[in-house]
């Protein structure tokens, strides 16, 4: 069930305090700190919140309130998401998008089989992939010609690279660089470990 804005107030307010003090506040704090006209309305405000199971709170006890396991997972959530304003154009300006929406980086961090791995070289500069890039891939053994995959060649030396079948049962793990020659080696040789799912470059 969705909260109110107030509600959401009132709880970003308990959760604020309770990080700043290490304690839950009081109704009386709670009024005061958000300019409720009574502790009426603040034990309206706990109470639908207590029925919504983003908070808890004990029968007549001071300071008795606890977020919920609902408020921390809303939490997590909102620190996976970074607001989506639109697109942008390299040439002409384009408008900002007017709808609210989120990349949910949940969609991939919130699966056991995404892993990352640091990229060292040049060998995928074609695919704007550089050195010092991250990249997040999903954990398979298999791959469908043309993905760029995280392959482990002869049990020793693991690449970032596309991969290709031939007629005659080997694979080339082809580079994305004219100055690099591809691997060609069996396939029982080449294990593949996980296929990209996104790079992420930091600036600073």
């Amino acid at each position: 069930m969705a909260l109110t804005k107030r509600q959401k107030q009132v709880l970003d307010f308990i959760a604020e305090f309770v990080e700043k003090h290490e304690y839950s506040p009081s109704y009386d704090e709670i009024a005061k700190g958000m300019n409720l006209a009574s502790l009426a309305t603040v034990h309206k405000h706990i109470s639908a919140l207590d029925a919504k199971q983003y908070l808890t709170r004990g029968a007549n006890q001071s300071r008795s309130i606890e977020l919920g396991a609902k408020y921390g997972r809303a939490r997590q959530q909102r620190r996976e998401e970074v607001p989506l304003a639109g697109r942008i154009a390299a040439g002409a300006p384009v408008e900002a998008d007017e709808q609210r929406r989120t990349l949910k980086f949940s969609d991939f961090t919130g699966n056991a089989e995404t892993f990352a791995l640091e990229v060292r070289g040049d060998s995928m500069i074609g695919d704007h992939i550089c050195d010092g890039d991250f990249v997040l891939l999903e954990k398979t053994a298999e791959a469908r010609d043309g993905e760029i995959v995280a392959a482990l060649v002869e049990g020793y030396e693991t690449t970032l690279k596309r991969f290709y079948r031939d007629a005659e049962g080997n694979v080339r793990l082809q580079p994305s660089n004219p100055e690099m020659d591809p691997i060609v080696a069996r396939l029982e040789d080449v294990q593949i470990q996980g296929r990209l799912l996104a790079v992420l470059r930091k600036y600073r």
